[in-house]
């Protein structure tokens, strides 16, 4: 039997969550990663944790993640995906069966962690419910993101509906006992005029990666795996989900610079899904004629969806790793780059930059200034000094600063910190079992 202090609810209501998710699908990825990963790390030191999230399509009610971690699936809205920009609507409708399925399982909870503003509201309501202790991690903040976005303001809203979404995350940031957040510039933002949240409620943690998946190698291990990913010369590499934030337009605008001044280097975008909508394989194929009005189709590379068991590789594979997003709460590809020994290029719009020294362990720039961050890229092609110190220090801030073991510990100190009747949960210590 297990106690309600050794187990952890977590939620996280969008996209397909599941044991083994598809990333590339709709709405699935860092998230997903980040619930996962934080879940299992929990698991392994001792406590029991159940991810409540969405049920649709023909997915199962309940998946073992682990041998202390299950995914519970409530319904809500129908049987297709709905958009996280919307699936708010619905959640009213998830909260009441999970309620109902809490009441007749008799499951309790020493506290809930509620992932993203759909979930913040989910998790709100059975705080207010069941009494449980809510501590939310936004991820990404509606004002932020509002601030950030190119594009008509009226066809943003109907898209992301900003206002609805800023509202309850206001709701959910006064009700809550404590904010995660993940930058240094989120709790700024937090504590900002719009949202009015004491510093004291905010707790900054970065995001974690997996490093037993993600390390350097040899550079002679580095070799082979390009020439069996077929790839040759210098390459500088993107990867993520086809979305206009991600910036991969900017990046093809700042690769002139860098192909004048390395003249076999490559741009390979690894861009997309692994089943692309319409809008999606529109994207790609607009990105592909910029690159022909551009005159460097011949040297970009595009490749589909790369699997997760293969990311680790391809990380490797590449000289330069670039993160060029309009608006990135975070960062978490760039993370893992540097973690395989990538020398990496980040955004400044964005939480990463401000957690390294620049030139040591990464090199950031303003992708807005398309120029200002292809010179960036070439300097590192350029430069085998420079490559091998954000090779060797960037791996070493990534090990030191961001690996899942460390994020549950800050989790659970400020948890403690937070609200004194969980004391007792937290200092009765089940067995810790370090990673790696």
């Amino acid at each position: 039997m297990v106690s309600e202090a050794d187990r952890i609810m977590m939620i996280s209501t969008h996209g397909y969550v599941s044991a083994e998710p598809e990333f590339g699908k709709p709405d699935t990825g860092g998230q997903v990663v980040f619930v996962l990963e934080l879940s299992k790390c929990l698991a392994r030191m001792g406590y029991h944790v159940d991810i409540l999230t969405r049920q649709f399509e023909d997915q199962a009610a309940e998946e073992a993640v682990s041998e202390r971690v299950n995914v519970l699936r409530f319904p809500c809205g129908g049987r297709d995906f709905i958009p996280k920009e919307t699936l708010c609507e619905a959640i009213p409708e998830w909260v009441e069966n999970v309620s109902r399925y809490l009441r007749t399982s008799g499951l309790h909870y020493g506290f809930i962690n509620s992932h993203y503003w759909d979930a913040g509201i989910a998790g709100q309501a059975l705080a207010n419910v069941f009494g449980i202790p809510h501590f939310h991690t936004p991820h990404s903040i509606g004002a932020w993101k509002r601030d950030n976005m190119d594009g008509d303001a009226e066809e943003l809203e109907a898209k992301y509906n900003f206002q609805h979404r800023i509202r309850e995350e206001k709701v959910v940031y006064d009700e809550c006992d404590l904010l995660i957040a993940t930058t240094p510039a989120q709790r700024e933002i937090l504590s900002g005029t719009e949202y009015d949240v004491p510093t004291e409620k905010i707790h900054v943690i970065p995001p974690g990666y997996d490093d037993r998946r993600f390390f350097p190698v040899s550079r002679a291990s580095r070799a082979t795996v390009k020439q069996e990913l077929d790839l040759e010369g210098p390459i500088i590499m993107a990867v993520g989900r086809m979305a206009k934030n991600k910036g991969y337009d900017l990046l093809l605008r700042a690769m002139p610079p860098v192909f004048q001044r390395i003249n076999d280097a490559r741009l390979l975008l690894a861009v997309g899904s692994s089943e692309p909508n319409e809008g999606e394989l529109q994207q790609i194929e607009d990105l592909r004629n910029l690159a022909r009005d551009l005159g460097i189709r011949d040297r970009v590379l595009f490749r589909d969806y790369i699997p997760d068991e293969l990311l680790a590789n391809y990380y490797r594979a590449a000289d330069v790793f670039a993160l060029s997003s309009r608006y990135e709460p975070f960062g978490m590809t760039a993370v893992e780059a540097m973690a395989c020994g990538t020398p990496t290029v980040i955004t400044t719009e964005g939480g990463l930059w401000e957690h390294v020294r620049w030139g040591v362990e990464a090199i950031y720039a303003n992708p807005f200034d398309p120029e200002a961050f292809g010179h960036a890229i070439a300097s590192v092609l350029q430069y085998p000094r420079v490559y091998a110190q954000l090779a060797r220090f960037g791996s070493q801030k990534s090990r030191a600063k961001f690996t899942w073991t460390g994020v549950a510990h800050q989790m659970l100190a400020a948890v403690e910190f937070r609200t004194d009747g969980l004391c007792e949960f937290l200092h009765e210590d089940p067995v810790h079992e370090e990673i790696g």
